[in-house]
C-alpha cells in the first residue's frame, strides 16, 4: 500500500478501472473481476458518473454495478472509491450546481455515504475555479467526499487551481489523473509532472496500457483484435515507434516471466509522482496479468531500454 499524496488514504499500487463495467462486460463478469482484485489485496477502484453504456443502464451503470457489489460483499470500509463529475450527458461542466447534482447521483448509485476521491473529470474554463473548488470544499465539510482531484487539466490550470484551493473554504486537489503511458509521454512529463511534484499531488494515470496496445495483443500483420477501441489503437500506435516499444516489452517480460502489460505498468510505477496507474480488465485471467505489476521491479537498464524505445531512440 502507498499513501495518496497528503491524505490519509492508503491505496494498492494498481487502481482498478471501472470503465468496462456495464459497457464491455456485464454485471456477473464485473463482479468476478472485482472479487479477484479485492482478494488479491486491491482496494482502489476508479469509476465515473459517465461510465456504462450496456443495456438500459446507460451512463452511471458502472457506479450501480460497483454499488451492488459493495452491498453484497459488505466491504465498503476496506475500499478507496474514486468517481468523477463533469462529462456525463446530462451533467456537463463544473458549476456548483452540476457538482452538487453529480455527487448526489453518484452516492445513490454507489450506495455509500461518502466518496473517497471525487475528480473534476475535465477542466471547465467557463466556470470560475473558485466556484468549482468552493463546491468541492462544501462537500468535504458535509462529509459527502473526503478529497477532490483533477483530471485532464493543463499545467497552467492545475497550478492556478492549487493557488485557489489554498484559500479558506476551498478544496485543494490532492491527485491528478492524466493520460500517461509509454507511448503518451509529452503531455504529462515536464511542467505538469513538476506541478504535481511541487504540489504534492499523486499522479493516477489513465490509459496506462495505451488502450490495450501495450498488452501485446496487437501485432504487426496479426489477426484483428475485437475491441471498441481497436480502430483508435491502430491509428495511433501502429507505427515503428509503437512496435519498437512492444519489442522491448516482449524482451523484458520474458526475462521476468511476466506479462507485457505488467511491465508497462511497472514502468509507470517507477516514474516520479506516479502512485497507482489505472487499468481495467474484462476477465479474471486478464486481471491476473495486470496484478503482477505490483511486485515487479525493473532494473535501471530495463527502464532505460523502455525509455529509449518510447522516445524513438
Amino acid at each position: 500500500m502507498a499513501r495518496l499524496g497528503s491524505t490519509d488514504l492508503d491505496v494498492f499500487p494498481l487502481c482498478l478501472g471501472g470503465n468496462v463495467f456495464g459497457w464491455t462486460i456485464d454485471e456477473e463478469r464485473s463482479f468476478a473481476v472485482l472479487d479477484a482484485y479485492f482478494q488479491a489485496g486491491g482496494n482502489f477502484i476508479d469509476t465515473s458518473d459517465s461510465y456504462g453504456r450496456r443495456g438500459p443502464g446507460g451512463p452511471g451503470e458502472s457506479e450501480r454495478i460497483i454499488g451492488r457489489w459493495i452491498a453484497s460483499r459488505g466491504n465498503r470500509d476496506s475500499l478507496v472509491i474514486a468517481t468523477k463529475v463533469g462529462v456525463a450527458p446530462d451533467l456537463q461542466g463544473l458549476s456548483g450546481e452540476t457538482i452538487r447534482r453529480g455527487i448526489e447521483g453518484s452516492l445513490q448509485r454507489l450506495g455509500v455515504d461518502t466518496v473517497d476521491l471525487y475528480y473534476a473529470h475535465r477542466d471547465d474554463p467557463d466556470t470560475p475555479l473558485s466556484e468549482t473548488l468552493g463546491e468541492f470544499g462544501a462537500l468535504i465539510a458535509e462529509g459527502k467526499i473526503r478529497h477532490a482531484g483533477a483530471s485532464n487539466y493543463s499545467a497552467a490550470r492545475l497550478l492556478e487551481a492549487l493557488e485557489v484551493g489554498a484559500q479558506a473554504g476551498m478544496a485543494s486537489y490532492v491527485a491528478l489523473q492524466p493520460q500517461y503511458n509509454l507511448l503518451e509521454r509529452d503531455e504529462y512529463e515536464g511542467e505538469l509532472a513538476h506541478v504535481c511534484g511541487r504540489g504534492g499531488l499523486a499522479c493516477i494515470p489513465y490509459f496506462g496500457l495505451a488502450m490495450g496496445f501495450l498488452t501485446g495483443k496487437y501485432r504487426r500483420g496479426g489477426e484483428d483484435v475485437y475491441s471498441p477501441r481497436a480502430a483508435s489503437v491502430r491509428e495511433s500506435y501502429f507505427n515503428e515507434r509503437g512496435f519498437a516499444v512492444l519489442d522491448a516489452l516482449d524482451e523484458i517480460a520474458a526475462a521476468h516471466g511476466s506479462s507485457q502489460a505488467a511491465v508497462a505498468l511497472a514502468w509507470l510505477l517507477a516514474q516520479q509522482t506516479v502512485l497507482a496507474p489505472i487499468a481495467s480488465a474484462t476477465s479474471t485471467a486478464q486481471l491476473s496479468e495486470l496484478l503482477e505489476c505490483a511486485e515487479l521491479e525493473l532494473s535501471a537498464a530495463e527502464l532505460e531500454r523502455l525509455g529509449a524505445a518510447s522516445s524513438g531512440g
